[in-house]
C-alpha cells in the first residue's frame, strides 16, 4: 500500500484587517523533516499515531491528544516513532505576541516544556483547528483563537495572568459597546484587536468581559443577530444564496450551517415553510 503523505494547509486572517496565521492539517506514514526552525510559536495537537520530534537536546514522543508546543527559534526535527502507524497532526504557527495578549509583563512567555498532557485544551483546540479549517471566518479566527493561546500560556507557561475585567456592570457596559458595533457594521465586523483599543483593554480582557456578559463569544453572538436579519429577508422572499452576502456570510453554506445550529432548519426550508403559510392564509 502507498504511503498516505498529506498536509493541507489554510491561512486564517486574525480579524477583518488583522494578521494572517498558517494552520496545517498533516498525516504522514514516513515523512520525516529535516531540521528547521520557525520564527513564530507552532502549538500542534497529535489526532493520530505517534510522531518522535527531537527538541532542544531531548526527544518528544506523541500520542493522539498529546499538545506540542514549539518556540519561535528552536531547531527540530519530526517523524513517525514506529516503522508503522505513522503519525498525524493539526498546528497553528503563532506569532509570539498572540500568546502573550493575556499575560502581564514584556515578552512572550516560557514553556519549560514541549510536550503537555492536557485533554480540555487538547479537544478545544482540535476543534477550533478543524472548523476554522473548513471556514476561516476573521471574527471567528480572533474570536476563538487569541483565547485559546492566552489558556495555553496560562496554564503552561511562566507567564503572569493579567488582570481581568471585574464581573457585573464592567463587563455589561463593555460587551454592550461590541455588540452595538458588531451590530452596525454587519457585513464588515471591525477588528476586536481595534475595538479594544478603543476601549482602552487588551484582546484577552475585551474577550473576557464579553464572555462573562453574554456567555458567548463575540463570533457567535454576530452569527445569531445575522441570522435573525437574514430570516426577516427570507420571510420577504428573497433566496438564500441572496441574503448570504446582505447580512455578512462569507456564502450560502456559511448561512446554513448558522441558521441550522441556531433554528435547527435550513434557509431553504425556513423560507419555503413561511411562503407555503402565507398562500396559506388567504381566504378559501
Amino acid at each position: 500500500m502507498a504511503a498516505r503523505e498529506q498536509a493541507l494547509w489554510t491561512r486564517a486572517r486574525l480579524g477583518r484587517d488583522g494578521p494572517v496565521l498558517d494552520l496545517l492539517t498533516a498525516r504522514f506514514d514516513r515523512h520525516v523533516y529535516a531540521p528547521h526552525a520557525h520564527a513564530e510559536f507552532t502549538i500542534g495537537v497529535s489526532i493520530g499515531g505517534s510522531e518522535s520530534i527531537d527538541y532542544r537536546g531531548g526527544r518528544l514522543c506523541t500520542g493522539p491528544g498529546s499538545v506540542i508546543v514549539l518556540a519561535p527559534g528552536e531547531m527540530h526535527t519530526g517523524g513517525p516513532s514506529a516503522p508503522t502507524g505513522g503519525f498525524a497532526y493539526r498546528a497553528v504557527y503563532a506569532r509570539p505576541d498572540l500568546l502573550a495578549d493575556g499575560s502581564a509583563g514584556a515578552g512572550p512567555p516560557h514553556f519549560h516544556e514541549g510536550l503537555l498532557h492536557d485533554p480540555e485544551l487538547a479537544e478545544a483546540l482540535r476543534a477550533a483547528h478543524a472548523e476554522l479549517s473548513a471556514c476561516p471566518d476573521p471574527l471567528e479566527v480572533e474570536s476563538r483563537l487569541p483565547w485559546l493561546f492566552t489558556a495555553l500560556a496560562r496554564r503552561h507557561s511562566t507567564a503572569r495572568p493579567a488582570a481581568d475585567i471585574t464581573p457585573g456592570a464592567g463587563a455589561e457596559r463593555i460587551a454592550r459597546a461590541v455588540r452595538e458595533r458588531l451590530a452596525d457594521e454587519l457585513t464588515a465586523p471591525p477588528t476586536l484587536a481595534g475595538l479594544a483599543a478603543e476601549l482602552d483593554l487588551s484582546r484577552y480582557q475585551l474577550l473576557r468581559a464579553f464572555r462573562t456578559a453574554t456567555g458567548i463569544p463575540p463570533y457567535a453572538w454576530l452569527a445569531q443577530y445575522r441570522v435573525t436579519r437574514a430570516r426577516g429577508l427570507l420571510e420577504a422572499g428573497l433566496r438564500p444564496a441572496e441574503v448570504a452576502p446582505l447580512v455578512g456570510f462569507a456564502d450560502q453554506a456559511h448561512l446554513t450551517r448558522w441558521f441550522r445550529r441556531v433554528l435547527g432548519v435550513t434557509p431553504a426550508a425556513y423560507r419555503n415553510s413561511v411562503q407555503d403559510e402565507g398562500r396559506g392564509a388567504g381566504p378559501q
